[in-house]
């Protein structure tokens, strides 16, 4: 039997990832913000811990605090303290207890003018006030994003605090057991926000020109890769594009990764949008794949996919076609954790560590 490319295996430095097929980071806003603010609990055990029993090679846990007003919302998961580090612990080990050889990576974040915000489920919406248990956002400028509240512009001694707070995060990420880091650079959250020309129009040395407005996010990959040892894989979420100027954005995207690349970012995860509330996307089946296709073929380091990839046949063309070098599921591992099972069934391949199941043979037929 062939072996689809989707179940081929990828070294990223010393950590050997299974197979191509990746769970996406996904935000569950389901810590307790009253008494462990930031600290995964079981839910958050048995949404991941799901997905490694279902064949999940590589997966990327939500998008994680490195402060705690770099939280989306008061309920986000955190790594700005040690409590955090311990409930971690507890699902990284449970990963690694699996015999299918799973490997799990966390999603280190800061919210930045996007922050203080209600879960999507939670009846009110939009920013959370001081006094119900938010607080005061941050970002480039003051510029708000939509309807939110305004942030503070950041001064100098804001920046390098937040440098160092995902260095203190990578460190803890470490401590926890993980296998990989990603820095969220995506989505219109701080590092994306400095990144972007639509929102920094700084004119100091954190904006003004493409070289400035990568300063920041190019200053913590280097503080990040400085806590985390030589064998450990580094991979960066992008915005590839904010969909105003697609292609003057994957230009400096492009750029952006190689610089990213020199130092020391292993893999690169691009997805899009998020600066902007009028950005014209029409999303639809693998609607971001040949953004990833035009920076895989600029770029001397792997390139993930991600947005509306659904199925095993689906994922097994982005990866024979050269789009991309693995696929990051998001809702669809939401809504089967055994995904990876159902798309090798699809893709005529039996999973060498998923045991078959074997009907008895019944003693007298009827």
């Amino acid at each position: 039997m062939t072996k689809p490319m989707l179940f081929e295996p990828l070294q990223l430095r010393s950590l050997e990832v299974r197979h191509r097929g990746w769970v996406s980071p996904m935000c569950q806003y389901s810590c307790d913000a009253d008494n462990a603010p930031g600290v995964p609990n079981d839910w958050h055990l048995v949404h991941l811990g799901s997905l490694a029993t279902g064949g999940a090679a590589l997966i990327v846990a939500e998008a994680t605090a490195v402060s705690p007003v770099g939280r989306i919302s008061p309920r986000d998961t955190g790594l700005w303290n040690d409590a955090q580090i311990e409930g971690w612990r507890r699902i990284t080990d449970f990963v690694h207890a699996q015999d299918n050889g799973a490997k799990i990576a966390v999603q280190i974040a800061h919210a930045g003018r996007k922050a203080s915000t209600y879960p999507p489920f939670a009846e009110e919406g939009g920013y959370v006030p001081p006094e119900r248990g938010g607080w005061q956002t941050l970002g480039p400028t003051d510029a708000a994003f939509g309807n939110d509240a305004a942030p503070v512009a950041m001064a100098e001694e804001d920046i390098n605090g937040v440098i160092r707070d995902f260095a203190s995060a990578a460190a803890r990420a470490v401590a926890a057991g993980f296998d990989a880091l990603e820095i969220h650079g995506a989505h219109g959250y701080l590092l994306s926000s400095f990144l972007s020309p639509l929102v920094n129009t700084r004119s100091d040395a954190w904006g003004g020109s493409d070289e400035g407005r990568m300063r920041l996010p190019l200053a913590v990959i280097d503080a990040v890769r400085r806590e985390m040892p030589d064998g450990m894989p580094l991979l960066m979420r992008i915005s590839a594009t904010d969909w105003h100027d697609v292609e003057g954005d994957l230009l400096r995207s492009i750029e952006f990764i190689q610089r990213a690349q020199e130092r020391g970012v292993d893999l690169v995860d691009v997805s899009s949008g998020g600066n902007s509330r009028q950005a014209p996307i029409r999303p639809g089946p693998g609607y971001q794949t040949e953004l990833a296709s035009r920076i895989r073929a600029a770029v001397d380091i792997p390139v993930g996919t991600v947005g509306m990839i659904t199925d095993g046949r689906q994922a097994e063309l982005i990866l024979r076609t050269g789009q991309a070098d693995g696929v990051f599921i998001g809702r669809a591992a939401l809504a089967d954790p055994r995904w990876w099972q159902r798309a090798a069934h699809q893709l005529g391949y039996d999973l060498p560590w998923v045991p078959p199941y074997q009907w008895p043979q019944p003693q007298n037929a009827y």
